[in-house]
């Protein structure tokens, strides 16, 4: 990213460029004028064709209008001395992207054979390749990635484990499986898999007896890691919800240690006592209870309060139009996040949902786009259209080696994977909370139509979209089940 523009200094720099005005350091002087530092950089990124054909980089002006240097008389050293070609130099006359091949070349060579691993030449070819090549440079040269790379080179396997044990940051180690997933060099896992079994074994230990570990153990291992593995992905959701209920069950137990209570003597009064002295997340302790209920493990008639539906706040129509207007008709947020905001305003959808979308699930030519939610494809109307369209012509993240064929409508910064989705929901907090929205659209809907149609048509349960009709009093006289073939 270019540093911002410091203030214009005429008291230290009196001379204004010739080209922008300000009073900054004159660094090059130009058949058109003095040339700041600024005006000199952006020449030197300036590609066009110019009035006489050339092709390349123009950093000269000819009448306010970009020439190349032949044209213009400016003289500029960009002539890659490796690859020939026009560009702006890095260092050593060569190219960013020179610079670029010969350092992953340096790093995922091993040393002792000057041979790059069959596994490795993939991403090292992509890394070549980057349209962005000194976010590259920027990026491998830092020497936390260079060491990291340096060890990928000589590992005698290219596994997942051994991912595990070398040595560097998370957040370095995670980006680069994800390259080596994205490229063919590891199988694709479930990440969030992992990180629960990993973050499982260490949560164990904080258990204080060992009957209660062999507890919490079995109430993780039949119970939250069996569910997460009969899942073809596991869910940002479904990760947090089990840490979180391995969390309040561990806190039960170990409270029940404390107090001298054994799971067999459990009884109604201390689980009441429980809920009551502590904050509100102990009823997760719902989830485990029903599990040791079935395991016999505790009293099958201990019972705690179910959660009360229908008490989350919903946006009202007013609000929901409001909200609309924010989204389609002014730039307060990228065109990524306009895009996913008008599916739940409009559709109801989950922010879980959304980010799971495909451009199979999405068509985009000049008379109409359409996408598909559940079982049914909807044509979005003018101006709503709008933001998918900028998004299938520019989806993002397509600068860097992280998706080289990525088929997600909502791209996120890791390699091949979409967006988070408590980073969407943060940003789209500016303007409305997404569960009152999608909470509100569902509300209004109700009033529309059938349950049966909405339900199918939106993804949705019935079950739960006949709780939303009843909360919006809506009544029907008939099921109508026609619904337009695409």
């Amino acid at each position: 990213m270019a540093r911002p523009r410091k203030k214009s200094d005429p008291d230290r720099w009196p001379v204004p460029c010739g080209r922008c005005g300000e009073h900054h350091q004159i660094v090059a002087n130009w058949p058109d004028g003095g040339v700041c530092r600024y005006c000199y950089q952006q020449a030197k990124r300036t590609r066009g064709t110019c009035d006489c054909g050339h092709e390349g980089i123009l950093p000269g002006r000819i009448d306010g209008h970009p020439s190349c240097r032949r044209c213009s008389g400016v003289k500029l050293n960009i002539d890659c001395k490796t690859c020939g070609a026009e560009d702006e130099l890095y260092r050593g006359s060569r190219c960013w992207s020179c610079e670029l091949a010969v350092l992953v070349d340096q790093l995922l060579s091993n040393p002792d054979t000057g041979v790059t691993a069959a596994e490795l030449v993939p991403v090292a070819a992509a890394l070549k390749s980057m349209k962005r090549s000194n976010s590259g440079v920027t990026w491998i040269r830092q020497r936390h990635v260079s060491a990291f790379l340096k060890d990928l080179a000589v590992a005698p396997t290219i596994t997942h484990e051994k991912l595990d044990e070398l040595p560097g940051p998370d957040r370095t180690r995670n980006y680069i499986r994800g390259l080596l997933v994205e490229h063919g060099a590891l199988p694709r896992r479930d990440e969030l898999v992992v990180r629960y079994d990993q973050w499982a074994t260490g949560a164990l230990e904080r258990v204080s007896s060992d009957e209660h570990r062999d507890v919490a153990r079995r109430y993780i291992r039949w119970h939250l890691q069996r569910r997460m593995n009969q899942m073809d992905t596991v869910p940002q959701g479904t990760f947090l919800r089990s840490k979180q209920n391995t969390t309040v069950a561990i806190e039960f137990l170990n409270w029940l240690h404390d107090h001298g209570i054994t799971l067999t003597e459990l009884r109604q009064e201390h689980l009441d006592a429980w809920l009551a002295d502590g904050p509100s997340t102990r009823r997760f302790v719902d989830r485990f209870i029903p599990w040791a209920t079935k395991c016999r493990l505790v009293d099958p008639e201990l019972t705690i309060a179910p959660h009360r539906r229908g008490t989350s706040p919903k946006l009202s129509k007013s609000e929901q139009d409001a909200a609309v207007e924010r989204v389609v008709h002014t730039d307060e947020l990228p065109v990524r996040d306009r895009a996913a905001a008008i599916l739940v305003l409009v559709f109801g959808q989950h922010i879980e949902d959304v980010i799971r979308l495909t451009w199979d699930d999405v068509t985009v030519i000049d008379d109409v786009v359409t996408v598909r939610l559940g079982k049914t494809e909807f044509a979005l109307p003018s101006p709503l259209d709008e933001p998918m369209r900028q998004l299938a012509a520019a989806p993002g993240n397509d600068l860097t080696a992280s998706h080289p064929n990525s088929n997600w409508v909502f791209r996120g910064h890791s390699p091949g994977s979409h967006i988070q989705g408590s980073s969407l929901r943060s940003r789209l907090k500016e303007v409305f909370s997404t569960r009152a929205a999608r909470l509100g659209t569902l509300h209004e809907l109700t009033k529309l139509g059938p349950v049966p149609i909405i339900a199918d048509a939106l993804g949705y349960h019935p079950s739960t979209i006949e709780r939303h009709a009843i909360g919006s009093a809506s009544v029907y006289a008939q099921y109508v089940a026609a619904v337009r073939q695409a």
